[in-house]
């Protein structure tokens, strides 16, 4: 049995994961490739009740080092509990966010020193990477119009249009720095042509996994 593939979907608020991970779970079903659906923070049970510590509009002001330590927290006991189980069962995981929102939200955007998300990445996460991470790039400008339209904005969404800027930004030359891993998803054309390119990128994963690769 060849061991699952792993994985991840980013992006900006607004740049529309939902509409994204109902496209890659339609596509496995199509495929008869069994799959787990996930999402960071959450995932479990007690990673989801971080989720909610994380997210929670709030008075006090949250530390930037409280919110990234309760981000590996629970993303440690995600890859324990659901992650690494599942990839050795070879099932696919595909996780709504994993290890580069981290690096922009937690690191770039907030001005996080970079050694310190790579030392508790090495902990938490060690081998366990994405072997592919589709990242969905919008503007600024067309994600908070989106996000305007939905209901119940979280923490993040509320952050300054600055902070935006900088998680784009920081996903993107994340993007550049490792080309391989990370495929650029247009997600501002038509919905079709988004779907388009996000199935391209799985039928090559697929048949690299075919090949046992």
């Amino acid at each position: 049995m060849n061991k699952g593939k792993f994985i991840s979907l980013e992006g900006g608020e607004g740049s529309g994961k939902s509409s994204a991970i109902a496209c890659i779970e339609s596509w496995l079903q199509e495929q008869g490739i069994a799959y787990l659906m996930t999402r960071e923070p959450g995932g479990t049970p007690l990673a989801e009740e971080i989720r909610d510590l994380v997210l929670k509009p709030r008075q006090e002001t949250v530390s930037d080092m409280t919110e990234l330590l309760m981000m590996y927290a629970a993303r440690a006991q995600h890859l324990s509990e659901k992650i690494i189980p599942a990839l050795q069962q070879g099932l696919w995981v595909i996780s709504d966010r994993f290890i580069d929102s981290s690096y922009v939200y937690q690191g770039i955007a907030r001005g996080g020193q970079i050694s310190t998300l790579d030392q508790l990445t090495q902990w938490v996460v060690g081998d366990h990477q994405p072997d592919s991470t589709l990242l969905l790039d919008v503007s600024v400008e067309v994600g908070m119009q989106r996000v305007g339209l939905r209901q119940g904005a979280d923490r993040l969404d509320q952050e300054s249009i600055g902070f935006h800027e900088k998680v784009r930004q920081g996903f993107l030359d994340r993007a550049k720095a490792e080309p391989e891993r990370i495929k650029v998803i247009n997600a501002e054309l038509a919905i079709e042509q988004v779907h388009e390119q996000i199935v391209e990128q799985l039928h090559q994963l697929n048949q690299a996994w075919v090949k046992g690769v």
